[in-house]
């Protein structure tokens, strides 16, 4: 049942549970006497609790032909995730499940343990023509449930196997954990990672990234990366006005520092069901600057909307506020000399071959 107000959850990203109104799902509303008795008699709802589901499906690789992206590929490991940022603009894929894109997207998991076969098998055909694969396109490869599932690293191992070109973007530290294989590549021209900071303050770190490792375990993640010869880049994704955009100088200060060949950003983009779970986390979080926010928002994104979907567009934000945004960046990019080495970015597709048959050593 949808719940008419919001009802924070600790350690939890949205307020609210709102389900789908594109794909005919029910809607539903609590009755606002139950509410009150419910809150007068049985307290704050318990903690939700993170339930994963294995997931089969016939093939790994995604294609997009979006003409502003630099990949055409992409494999998620996982749906949902459970690092809850309220921002997540895949949290609307949840509704392909009947499920909510609020709290259903970062507590109801899915998991594909056959990823990894899936890749070889795609890899192994003859008409497969090799190009780069992005991880962390949707979902966070490296959210908590990677500990245990391990897919994440399973679809490394075969891409490392090939010699296949490999880019990772997560908001995690976690990726450390894989040097052993991507330094290796790394070598070779064929890997290169982007960790994503959107705030050096702890406290709004968890409250719009509820369960993401702290901005310094990310930072210190840079540093190792980087010792280890692995090309590695910071994304401030997304920045939110009012919230985050006054720290733009200062994370990009500390990427640099980091070991950072380069920095990024993304205004915060809200399509579909996401508009409406940023407001009401913003009613509950943020009251005192919820109009402004919403105002700046809209400025950066033609007047109106609360989000571009327009290719190019959507990833930089119009208007003054745009323009005021990517200059303080470049300032701030320039200061810190951290614009360098973006060749790097060119990985190697040369080097790919398919991988080995379970006969493959005996001929």
């Amino acid at each position: 049942m949808a719940n008419a107000r919001p009802s924070p959850r600790p350690s939890r990203g949205a307020t609210i549970n709102r389900e789908s109104a594109r794909f005919n799902l029910p809607q539903t509303e609590a009755d606002g006497d139950w509410l009150d008795a419910r809150d007068e008699i049985d307290g704050a709802p318990p903690p939700l609790r993170t339930s994963v589901t294995v997931e089969r499906p016939k093939t790994i690789i995604s294609r997009n032909v979006s003409p502003d992206l630099p990949f055409d590929r992409s494999i998620n490991p996982y749906r949902g995730c459970e690092h809850g940022c309220i921002y997540c603009f895949a949290r609307p894929t949840h509704a392909f499940h009947d499920l909510s894109p609020g709290l259903d997207f970062e507590t109801k998991l899915f998991a594909k343990p056959d990823a990894a076969a899936l890749l070889r098998a795609e890899l192994s055909k003859p008409s497969y023509t090799c190009g780069p694969i992005a991880m962390g396109t949707n979902t966070d490869p490296y959210q908590p449930i990677e500990r245990e599932w391990r897919v994440t690293r399973g679809v490394i191992e075969v891409l490392a196997e090939c010699d296949h070109p490999l880019v990772i973007t997560t908001k995690s530290d976690r990726v450390v954990r894989d040097i052993d294989l991507l330094g290796p590549m790394a070598a070779k021209g064929l890997v290169a990672v982007a960790i994503s900071v959107t705030s050096l303050d702890s406290r709004i770190a968890m409250t719009i990234e509820p369960r993401a490792p702290h901005p310094e375990r990310r930072l210190t993640a840079v540093r190792r990366l980087s010792d280890a010869g692995i090309p590695i880049y910071v994304n401030m994704a997304p920045v939110i006005p009012a919230i985050t955009d006054h720290e733009v100088e200062a994370i990009v200060a500390r990427a640099a520092e980091a070991g950072a060949l380069g920095v990024s950003f993304i205004p915060v983009r809200l399509p579909w069901e996401v508009a409406p779970l940023f407001r009401a986390w913003l009613d509950e979080h943020f009251p005192d600057r919820a109009g402004k926010v919403m105002a700046t928002i809209q400025s950066l994104r033609g007047g109106e909307r609360d989000n571009d979907p327009g290719f190019f567009t959507r990833m930089r934000g119009q208007g003054p506020w745009g323009e005021l945004l990517r200059a303080r960046f470049l300032i701030a990019r320039k200061r810190s000399g951290i614009d360098r080495n973006r060749e790097k970015m060119r990985l190697r597709t040369d080097l790919f071959r398919p991988p080995r048959g379970d006969q493959g050593e005996l001929f």
